[in-house]
């Protein structure tokens, strides 16, 4: 028997230490690689940490409340004679073919997807999944998700379109069992012809806030403590305040061609992608295209000096049912068509929902927008999420009475409308940049064509 200590893993890029919320396995309990062992909390979202060997949990070397270093030990594992070893003891000879044949397998996986994402274009990267679109290097198997797939007969293919829920995507025990499960469950898929899109409510229900236990002060107020997440959000809106004066712009948009595209398209845009479109990608669309006018919103500050970013990397406001809010970004947001953006928005809203986003899904954002038109909001005058300069938010779309100019003179018709506000830094964003932007955003939209296809 070996005993090696298990290691805090990296939560992400500019992530050195985190909180550790509660242990979900004890001192006896025998965990399996990638078992979820405890559960922690960085500033930028709360996550499972997998375990990277099999074997007995002998000691914890953290407690409930620790703010741990990232690659500090966190555990002590006894595992069996020629098992996994740990990070800094060499291999047994005994295991070696073991280990050749893992590596044999990781590296043909590689290999394959490789193939797969050299047949995409480089402006087009999201036409498949995102879990198919994950570079082949950023993405580790553990032989015993390998093993699991080869008994089930799992392709290569098949196994990379399974989205993870470890550390970085990784696919884990859970996870690969649960799709096995899944698969045996389900029926032979019905012809395409026949396959009915989701109900799409209208308008979108944002989720209904839960309230905390509430304390009675004396019968007549009553004392919720905020919860952590709560007392971040405080402190950055406060602080932001403090850091950047802002200052909000309006321009009031005619959403109705795109409005109309977006009702036609959505029937068969489900059929063909198996994805319900919604506003917010259209929205976005025109954001980036804007970011790329106008570089100097897509900026930070440092002191006395302007970083102009190159990534365009948007951020999107995630109401969560707790009633908080969460901001997940769509990283190199402009190298995705509008499928790609439809996936991104998808993928991230259900996954900040259901408490599974890593901290690489919360980091690096350029710029943000909200679409507080989902909680029946017309306008607003949004915070920026610092270090960011400024931020949009979309009003509801409303139907409304609207001079409309024609070669044969002006006619009142009906047309849905929205406003736009965009809130930004006075200290780099002039109202000139900051109005020009806006309006860009909103020519974009107006100039929507009624006759794209789908992409």
């Amino acid at each position: 028997m070996a005993l090696i200590e298990l290691k805090m893993p990296s939560m992400g890029e500019s992530i050195m230490e985190c909180t550790v919320i509660q242990w979900l396995k004890k001192p006896g309990d025998r965990i399996e690689t990638d078992d979820s062992i405890l559960e922690v909390a960085t500033d930028k979202v709360d996550t499972e940490v997998p375990a990277s060997s099999s074997g007995i949990l002998k000691e914890w070397l953290v407690k409930d409340g620790d703010v741990v270093a990232i690659g500090s030990p966190i555990a002590r594992v006894e595992t069996e004679a020629g098992a996994e070893a740990a990070d800094d003891t060499p291999a047994a000879p005994a295991p070696a073919a073991v280990t050749e044949t893992a590596e044999q397998d990781v590296a043909s996986v590689a290999a394959q997807l490789e193939a797969d994402i050299s047949t995409l274009s480089p402006r087009n990267p999201d036409i498949r999944t995102d879990a198919e679109a994950t570079p082949a290097g950023s993405r580790f198997y553990s032989p015993l998700v390998l093993s699991i797939a080869r008994t089930e007969g799992i392709s290569q293919e098949e196994l990379a379109r399974i989205a993870g829920s470890g550390a970085e995507h990784r696919v884990t025990k859970k996870d690969i069992l649960a799709y096995v499960e899944q698969r045996k469950a389900q029926p032979a898929p019905p012809p395409a012809a026949e396959v009915k899109p989701a109900p799409q409510p209208q308008p979108v229900q944002a989720p209904v806030p839960q309230p905390a236990k509430a304390v009675s002060l004396n019968g007549q107020t009553d004392i919720v403590q905020m919860d952590r997440m709560r007392k971040m959000i405080a402190e950055r809106m406060v602080e932001s305040k403090r850091v950047s004066p802002h200052v909000t712009s309006f321009v009031e948009t005619d959403m109705t061609v795109a409005a109309q595209w977006r009702e036609r398209v959505k029937k068969p845009f489900q059929q063909q992608y198996g994805e319900n479109i919604t506003f917010t990608p259209i929205l976005l669309e025109a954001v980036i295209k804007a970011l790329r006018d106008f570089p100097m919103i897509n900026v930070s500050v440092d002191g006395d000096r302007i970083l102009v970013k190159k990534n365009i990397n948007v951020g999107m406001a995630v109401a969560l049912p707790s009633g908080n809010l969460i901001v997940p970004v769509i990283h190199d947001a402009d190298q995705y068509n509008l499928v790609g953006l439809t996936r991104k928005v998808n993928d991230l809203t259900r996954r900040a929902r259901e408490n599974k986003l890593t901290a690489d899904d919360l980091a690096n954002g350029t710029y943000t927008v909200s679409n507080i038109g989902t909680f029946g909001n017309i306008m607003g005058t949004p915070i920026i999420l610092q270090p960011q300069v400024a931020i949009m938010a979309f009003g509801a779309i409303q139907k409304k009475p609207a001079v409309i100019e024609t070669p044969q003179g002006d006619l009142i018709g009906i047309r849905q409308k929205m406003f736009i506000s965009h809130s930004y830094d006075h200290r780099v964003v002039d109202g000139s940049l900051g109005g020009q932007f806006v309006k860009r955003v909103s020519d974009y939209l107006e100039g929507f064509d009624p006759d794209r296809g789908l992409v």
